[in-house]
C-alpha cells in the first residue's frame, strides 16, 4: 500500500489527500511529527517537510505540487491540472497563488503563529502577525468569491488543482475557527461545493488533540 506522510493540519498535505481521493487512487496515512526530525524520515526526505509520497514500487515523493504532478501524470484518467496549455497555466498560477501568497499572508499567520509555532519550539505566538493574517483574509476571500463568481470552478470549467489547493488551505482555517465565512458569501458557496465531495470527507473527520474544531466544520450546509 502506498504511504502518505502528513499532518492533519498540513494544508499541502491536505491538498495531496484530496488529489489522491479524487482519482481514487488507494493510500494510506501516517502522521509524521516532523519536530521530531526521525531518522528513519530523513532517509525519505531530508528536508524533514510533509507530505511525503512512498509509492507501493519504492519511489519516493516529496513537495505537495511535485507529487501533485506525478500524480497527474501517472494516473490521467481524472485530470486536475487542465487539458490544454491555457488551461493548465491558469492552474499552475492559482495554485501557487495559494500555496504561496494566501500560504504567506494568511496561513502563515494563523495557523502556523496559533499551531506550528509552539510544536516546533520557535517561541510564542507574534501577536502582530495573527492580526495581520486576519486583516490579510478578507481581500483573498474577495478574489477567491470573484472567481466563484465568474468561473464554474476557481480556474475555469473543471475542478481543478487550484480548487484543491484553496480548500485545503481554507479547511485548516476553517478546523482552528479562523474563518468568517459572512465575509464573502460567494466564497462561502464554493467552499460548499468542494466541502460535499466524497474526497473531503476524511477531512472533515480529522481530529487534532487539544484542539476543537468549530461546530460547522463537518457541517456539510453550514
Amino acid at each position: 500500500m502506498r504511504i502518505l506522510y502528513h499532518l492533519p493540519l498540513s494544508p499541502y498535505a491536505r491538498k495531496v489527500r484530496l488529489v489522491l481521493s479524487e482519482k481514487r487512487i488507494p493510500f494510506e496515512l501516517r502522521v509524521e511529527r516532523v519536530w521530531e526530525r526521525r531518522e528513519e524520515f530523513l532517509h525519505l526526505n531530508p528536508a524533514c517537510t510533509v507530505p511525503v509520497l512512498e509509492e507501493e514500487n519504492g519511489l519516493v515523493l516529496a513537495d505537495s505540487y511535485a507529487i501533485c504532478e506525478y500524480l497527474d501524470e501517472a494516473y490521467p484518467d481524472l485530470p486536475l491540472l487542465g487539458r490544454t496549455l491555457g488551461e493548465r497555466a491558469e492552474v499552475r498560477r492559482l495554485v501557487a497563488w495559494f500555496d504561496g501568497k494566501f500560504a504567506r499572508e494568511v496561513t502563515e499567520n494563523l495557523l502556523y503563529e496559533k499551531q506550528m509555532k509552539r510544536l516546533l519550539g520557535r517561541g510564542n505566538p507574534d501577536a502582530a502577525a495573527i492580526r495581520a493574517g486576519y486583516a490579510n483574509l478578507k481581500p483573498h476571500l474577495d478574489y477567491l468569491g470573484w472567481l466563484a463568481e465568474t468561473r464554474l470552478w476557481l480556474a475555469g470549467n473543471a475542478l481543478s488543482l487550484a480548487d484543491l489547493a484553496a480548500a485545503a488551505h481554507l479547511s485548516t482555517l476553517d478546523y482552528i475557527g479562523d474563518l468568517d465565512w459572512s465575509l464573502n458569501e460567494s466564497a462561502k458557496d464554493w467552499y460548499a461545493r468542494v466541502k460535499s465531495r466524497p474526497a473531503f470527507r476524511s477531512l472533515l473527520a480529522d481530529r487534532v488533540s487539544g484542539v476543537n474544531p468549530p461546530v460547522h466544520y463537518a457541517d456539510l450546509d453550514f
